[in-house]
């Protein structure tokens, strides 16, 4: 199989798959990521069919998610810009105003990833920050990065927990779960091309802070450059996304400048190792699977983060 056929394969079992709010919102974003603008769009159409009185997007099947719906904002507003269709800025507006007004909250102001219960995870590091910052809030999109950091990182091996209970102050998962450490890399390399040029500080804060977790995860890396679901945990599946996920990182950092040219290798690898993981059907296996997420198997974001990592790569060696 071709690289081409490989990447219109796993597109098109990216768009078999039923979509909750976060796999509806990273999926939309992988679609704007390869250029695929009309899909993009339907994807975005969805979304707003889909959008709660309360502003919250692509809210189906799912009443409790706060931070996942956000996900779905870049690709309404890259529809908005591209049709001028005011339905698609209303939305966007109401998703943010829920964010900003509505969403449940630390006293610190850090969002809360389900309405229905006081918990910080990593995830919420790439569904919430990047659209702030498109959404013309980029002070509160990085108050939110650094507040969940402060919340779930390690302070001897600098990688993320997963799921920190903020009523009853204790981790709910303490586990450095990999592709929530993914997550939250990749929300950043998105965060940092997104922000304003005059937002520098910030901008070589977050590289700081991306790459601290980054060069974290990658001392776990296995013999076939992949990693244990659970970052330190031999017990815990092989797991395929999250050396997606650092690829596409590193790809974007080395393109935009906050990383050298000494982590290509490194990327190279990772790429080559997820190759071999896809199918003859376009499905990329041994990945976080779903629905429950403890197994190794298929999930929308293993098929969105190849084609996250295949178009980071594209244009990293365009910019050469």
């Amino acid at each position: 199989m071709n690289r081409q056929d490989r990447k219109q394969k796993v597109l098109l079992a990216m768009l078999a798959m039923q979509r909750w709010p976060w796999e509806q919102g990273v999926a939309s974003q992988a679609l704007v990521e390869i250029g695929e603008n009309d899909l993009a769009i339907l994807f975005a159409k969805d979304a707003l069919v889909n959008q709660y009185k309360d502003g919250r997007l692509a809210m189906k099947s799912d009443r409790y998610a706060a931070t996942d719906p956000a996900a779905n904002g870049e690709a309404v507003l890259f529809s908005y810009h591209m049709t001028k269709d005011s339905r698609f800025k209303d939305a966007a507006d109401r998703m943010l105003d829920y964010l900003l007004y509505r969403a449940p909250k630390t006293r610190e102001g850090i969002l809360y990833h389900n309405e229905n219960e006081g918990k910080i995870f990593s995830d919420a590091n790439f569904m919430a920050p990047p659209f702030l910052a498109l959404a013309g809030r980029p002070e509160e999109a990085v108050k939110q990065v650094f507040g969940n950091i402060k919340i779930l990182q390690d302070h001897e091996k600098h990688l993320l927990s997963h799921i920190w209970d903020d009523d009853f102050k204790k981790f709910e998962r303490k586990a450095f779960w990999g592709v929530g450490n993914g997550w939250s890399t990749a929300g950043i390399a998105k965060l940092i091309d997104i922000l304003p040029d005059q937002r520098s500080a910030d901008k070589q804060q977050l590289a700081k802070a991306a790459q601290l977790i980054l060069d974290s995860c990658l001392k776990y890396q296995l013999d076939n450059y992949l990693f244990y679901d659970v970052l330190d945990d031999s017990s815990t599946f092989v797991e395929t996304n999250l050396a997606q996920m650092l690829a596409f990182t590193i790809y974007r950092g080395m393109k935009s400048g906050w990383l050298d040219s000494s982590y290509l290798q490194i990327a190279d690898n990772m790429r080559l190792a997820v190759y071999n993981k896809v199918d003859e059907l376009g499905l990329v296996q041994d990945v976080c699977g779903g629905p429950a997420f403890d197994h190794a198997g298929t999930a929308v974001e293993g098929q969105a983060f190849f084609l996250f990592m295949e178009s980071s790569y594209d244009k990293y060696c365009a910019a050469l």
